[in-house]
């Protein structure tokens, strides 16, 4: 059975309604901006749960997180601060659900 270009590209990846993925954030963060885009990118095709929580209503969360934003909490862990890494979100994305 060798490689198949057909089945690969109708590969479809399995949704992860198990994973809740907050990007927080600030106003007129670029950063924030950029993670929020890949993120909404990968929800469409992962199904995940995405939520975005703007941190300048909160002083709890302003002190919290400051000027290091964005933030990215996946079922309640820190994976990312300041920058998605779009390799490691897929490896996450594409591991099993425990």
């Amino acid at each position: 059975m060798g490689f198949s270009i057909w089945r690969w590209l109708r590969w479809v990846p399995r949704q992860r309604p198990d994973l809740r993925i907050i990007v927080y954030s600030r106003k007129q963060c670029p950063l924030c901006d950029e993670a929020w885009e890949l993120l909404n990118k990968k929800q469409k095709r992962w199904g995940f749960v995405l939520e975005k929580l703007e941190i300048d209503g909160s002083p709890d969360l302003v002190r919290e997180h400051g000027d290091c934003v964005p933030v990215v909490t996946i079922n309640g862990r820190v994976h990312f601060r300041g920058h998605v890494n779009e390799v490691l979100l897929q490896r996450i994305l594409a591991a099993r659900s425990t």
